[in-house]
């Protein structure tokens, strides 16, 4: 197709754009650029001119972009169906600009939450569109700032029938792995948000496991940052390559301008959080389904934020912390194997989740396609799901990918590791909660006999609640007293 040129002050009267986007911040005005890089005529709202004209700053010559603090005016210049992008803040904003575009809108047009909305309100949002008579999908989008500039890993749920108007699009703005492009219809209703929702929570358990191994090769074992620099260097070369070990590696050298300090020693040890790791936690309890290692990262941003209260509770319950007794190439083996271990887990729990959310709320979400879309582009990208891939191509059927035999060998391998590197960080004081909880996930679940029993039998002692017995069937109740 054709392309042009413009901005501003040469807009061209009657052009039609391919691609309207709501929502001109970061990620919006970086994937604005994106699709124009691809071809396409795209054309962005914002309210306010910074941002248009800071779009309008960007614009690549040659490519076919325009802003505007209008939106009747974009509206008006999008061929039909129009195809429009929203990308701002989760929540009421989202309705706010809804109401404004709806009266703007004709019957069999596009809308899409590019947002991080929370999935009750896309299944609401779906429904409510579509009885105006306009399409709407929910669509995650992971990869940050570059990603969203470069190839974004997009995961698109909701009205299968406007999925092909804006396939094109997705497909040629998205990551490639082996030329094929990180994005895939993904499901019904919420799938989208949803699958975008659990990927976060994955990525926060994966976050608190590398948290916890650098704080025991780090403050335990006094490995300096140049070290830990060269120990995540070398694990990016092997089988824990990912984007989350990759810029780890590329913190611990960097140096504060201010003070010519290494900068990660610097910053204050308290996490902030938008949310989504905490949606996978409430629906993951809601629906019945064990996630400890993501939980456990949610709480431990919270109890991040204690940090006057932690300050004083370490002058009452000093630890030791000094790691002795083990060589330098020990404790980095054994805490390699040990986040391998932890990922493997991390993973484990939240395609479980996506397994059972799935059926419960008949999205129909295609976990191998999940997997591979994941793949690149996105935050939890990692050479791990390539071996997810193979294991549902294989059983698309898994419940737990812990059940396939592949996955088993890998933790298997890594088990006796795992167990050494925690207990040198218990024996320590220092806090492992998201490796322990992963190790304690893997012991309870290969766990033949678990000791719920005797949790049933108090149950029944104290409230009646009845028990189920090994030896024959039926529901039973004893007067314990």
């Amino acid at each position: 197709m054709p392309s042009f040129f413009i901005t501003s002050s040469t807009i061209m009267a009657n052009q039609s754009f391919d691609f309207g986007l709501i929502g001109l911040g970061v990620m919006g005005r970086n994937l604005l650029l994106n699709m124009a890089d691809h071809g396409f005529a795209v054309i962005g709202y914002n309210r306010s001119p910074q941002k248009v004209t800071e779009l309008e700053s960007e614009i690549v010559p040659g490519t076919t972009v325009k802003g505007t603090s209008d939106l009747s005016l974009m509206v008006k210049e999008l061929k039909t169906p129009r195809r429009i992008m929203m990308l701002v803040q989760a929540g009421k904003p989202v309705d706010d600009v809804l109401a404004e575009l709806i009266p703007l809108l004709d019957k069999g047009d596009i809308v899409i939450d590019g947002g991080n909305s929370h999935y009750t309100d896309t299944l609401r949002r779906v429904q409510y569109m579509q009885e105006k008579g306009f399409h709407f999908m929910g669509v995650g989008v992971s990869g940050g700032e570059e990603g969203a500039r470069r190839g974004p890993s997009i995961m698109p749920g909701g009205d299968k029938e406007a999925y092909p108007h804006v396939k094109p699009m997705l497909e040629a703005v998205s990551a490639k792995v082996n030329g094929e492009p990180c994005v895939a219809y993904l499901g019904n209703g919420a799938a989208g948000h949803y699958v975008k929702m659990v990927h976060n929570g994955i990525e926060y358990g994966i976050m608190q496991l590398i948290s916890e191994v650098y704080d025991v090769l780090h403050r335990g074992y006094g490995l300096t940052n140049d070290e830990l620099h060269q120990v995540f260097t070398d694990w990016n070369e092997g089988e824990l390559q990912s984007f989350l070990v990759e810029i780890t590696r590329d913190i611990f050298p960097k140096v504060d301008d201010k003070t010519g300090k290494r900068l990660v020693d610097l910053i204050l040890d308290k996490a902030g959080s938008k949310g989504t790791g905490k949606w996978t936690s409430q629906d993951a309890m809601d629906l019945g389904i064990a996630i400890p290692t993501i939980d456990i990262a949610v709480s431990m941003r919270n109890l991040s934020a204690l940090k006057d209260e932690r300050v004083a509770a370490s002058g009452i319950y000093p630890a030791a912390i000094k790691i002795t007794g083990v060589s330098k190439e020990e404790i980095i083996q054994q805490a390699r194997e040990a986040l391998f271990f932890g990922t493997l887990i991390s993973y484990a729990q939240g395609l479980a989740l996506l397994y059972v959310a799935s059926k419960e709320y008949n999205m129909e979400i295609p976990l191998p396609q999940v997997v591979k879309i994941w793949r690149g582009g996105c935050i939890i990208r990692s050479t791990l799901l390539e071996i997810y891939y193979k294991a549902y191509t294989s059983n698309p059927a898994l419940s737990n990918i812990l059940l396939d035999a592949n996955i088993a060998a890998l933790i298997k391998s890594r088990e006796a590791n795992t167990r050494k590197f925690i207990a040198t960080a218990v024996q320590a004081g220092i806090p492992a909660a998201a490796l322990s909880v992963s190790l304690g996930y893997f012991d309870a679940y290969r766990s033949e006999t678990m000791p719920t029993n005797l949790i049933q039998a108090q149950r029944d002692f104290f409230g009646a609640h009845t028990y189920q017995r090994i030896d024959e069937p039926g529901i039973f109740h004893t007067n314990w007293q």
